[in-house]
């Protein structure tokens, strides 16, 4: 079957494994449990966002004083603990699309701000490393997302030019990175609708994965 692109790249959390929700649960919990008045709109703020730009933002906007690191370190201990316990789950219309995907000859990268371990374990999880020709982490480029850092490589790594390939996002700063590695960018908000600024940096906005496949 014919498609317009050679490969796609994913984002991971809220766009393929059903764990923004976790995300936000366990940030909040985390630093109010060290003692900072965080909110569910601060964790929001902060998807799939480099740490360099995410300790800045939540020093500003929860309070001058907020451990990013040890708070970091605290939610990914709780949130481990729970999937342990309960797992992940797919967005809905992920194999499907995977399936369309493949169906098409494209190749598949994944770009996350996820360490590559949790990342390749949350993926077979839900029955879907085997797909990915290839994953790229925040820890292997110089400037995760926003930064373009992390599409550029992930189109390398398909041995891909950025105008060849396809990527599908949920968060605003994933878009901008997407956007700015010169990528086909699609977003799928999980949460909340891009704002203006975020919209005119997308290509396409769809409500749902399987929406993708007629793009492809």
């Amino acid at each position: 079957m014919s498609t317009r692109w050679k490969g796609i790249v994913f984002d991971l959390d809220g766009t393929l494994i059903d764990t923004e929700k976790l995300y936000r649960r366990f940030w909040v919990e985390a630093a109010r449990q060290m003692g900072y008045p965080m909110e569910e709109r601060h964790a929001l703020m902060i998807r799939a966002m480099a740490a360099s730009v995410a300790g800045p933002l939540l020093r500003r906007e929860v309070c001058p004083e907020f451990d990013y690191e040890g708070v970091r370190a605290l939610r990914r201990k709780l949130m481990e603990e729970y999937v342990a316990v309960h797992g992940v789950q797919a967005m809905p219309g992920m194999i499907p699309l995977l399936d369309a995907v493949r169906a098409r000859g494209m190749r598949i990268a994944l770009a996350t701000a996820t360490q590559e371990a949790r990342a390749r374990k949350y993926l077979r999880m839900v029955q879907a490393e085997t797909y990915f020709d290839a994953v790229v982490t925040a820890d292997q480029v110089p400037c995760g997302k926003p930064a373009p850092d992390i599409y550029a490589l992930a189109v390398k790594r398909l041995g891909l030019a950025p105008q060849e390939a396809m990527a599908v996002e949920d968060a605003p700063s994933g878009v901008r990175s997407a956007h700015d590695a010169g990528l086909f960018t699609v977003m799928v908000p999980e949460h909340t609708q891009p704002d203006d600024s975020t919209r005119a940096l997308c290509n396409a906005v769809v409500p749902s994965l399987l929406d993708v496949v007629p793009l492809l």
